[in-house]
């Protein structure tokens, strides 16, 4: 009876337990998104992208956008090392078939050779190469025997270039920023020890030059005394980021700076001086769409901006999305020295 009693206690007290209200969570939908906003940026001004042109149905890596002279956008899709052409009026062909390159960045030189950063074995086999506008005569700039994992490039006006070295990893700051000069060379070290150097672009008059970590999650801000040396002091992070990490940059005729947040679907806004000010997102985000947002390229003489994606797995393949930019498209070199 003594036993009966005790365990008949035990059941009542659990029940008491079972029926008392316990805390809990009540998520707003913004929260229970696939990709929510970080609460720092959620009240951001925000609008959503359109769509501007279906590249595949097949989840094509889409990189590089970058506008020739004409006023064709040139892109690239990253594994398959193709390199497109669409036209304004949205005719698309193909400049370079598939091949062993792998580029993630492309610009376009004066004389009207296109350059390329690529990727090659994503280990240490990476290399700049230039090629004709139709895609033929390529030519090694830096070789894949110098050991940097090229990944995105910027022209300055007197004809040399910066690119990032995509190497590293969270822990492992093995990747940074380089130059070379117009009349080649080494490639000379500008900013190293950086977590997987990917975006980089440069201000009109050359002086400040912008560079994200895609896996350290930051946003550099370096003020330049002349094309190779770093002004005292003159490396800031501006900005850390939330999340998965920032990917290509931009920066319009304002000098705002334009980041597309690869894995969120959404491309973060920043004044000159590395300040968030703004944000557009990619349609279908909520649901895990368009998700794998690498890069973007304002059309010049515009404010048109073209932002690209790819929906990996989740069935929409590669698009193009079109929104208004802060300001007209920056000065480039191809096209207006």
């Amino acid at each position: 009876m003594a036993l009966a009693a005790l365990l008949l206690t035990s059941v009542c007290a659990v029940a008491q337990e079972s029926d008392r209200v316990l805390p809990s969570l009540d998520l707003p939908d913004a929260l229970r998104s696939a990709v929510p906003l970080p609460v720092s940026e959620a009240d951001l001004p925000t609008v959503e992208a359109v769509e501007y042109f279906k590249v595949s149905d097949q989840p094509l890596q889409l990189e590089c956008p970058v506008f020739e002279p004409s006023g064709d956008l040139l892109f690239c899709e990253v594994f398959g090392g193709r390199v497109y052409r669409l036209t304004p009026d949205k005719k698309l062909s193909t400049v370079l078939g598939e091949n062993e390159l792998r580029p993630a960045g492309l610009e376009v030189h004066k004389n009207g050779r296109i350059y390329m950063a690529e990727l090659g074995d994503f280990a240490a086999q990476g290399s700049v190469v230039s090629m004709d506008a139709d895609g033929t005569n390529i030519e090694e700039i830096v070789p894949r025997s110098s050991g940097f994992l090229a990944d995105d490039l910027v022209f300055d006006k007197q004809g040399g270039f910066y690119f990032t070295d995509f190497k590293g990893g969270s822990s492992r700051p093995d990747g940074g920023v380089y130059y070379v000069g117009p009349d080649g060379g080494d490639p000379v070290s500008i900013l190293p020890n950086l977590r997987i150097a990917n975006g980089i672009g440069l201000s009109a008059d050359g002086k400040t030059l912008w560079v994200t970590e895609l896996a350290g999650g930051k946003l550099h801000r370096v003020s330049l005394s002349d094309a190779t040396t770093v002004a005292p002091f003159g490396d800031v992070i501006t900005y850390t980021f939330t999340g998965a990490g920032p990917d290509s940059l931009r920066l319009d005729a304002d000098g705002n700076v334009y980041v597309a947040m690869y894995g969120q679907a959404r491309v973060l806004v920043f004044n000159p001086l590395g300040l968030p000010i703004g944000q557009y997102l990619l349609p279908g985000r909520d649901e895990g769409h368009n998700l794998r947002s690498t890069s973007m390229a304002i059309r010049p003489g515009t404010d048109e901006m073209l932002i690209l994606t790819n929906d990996w797995d989740k069935g929409r393949g590669s698009t193009i999305f079109a929104v208004r930019a802060l300001a007209k498209a920056a000065p480039t070199f191809a096209i207006d020295e």
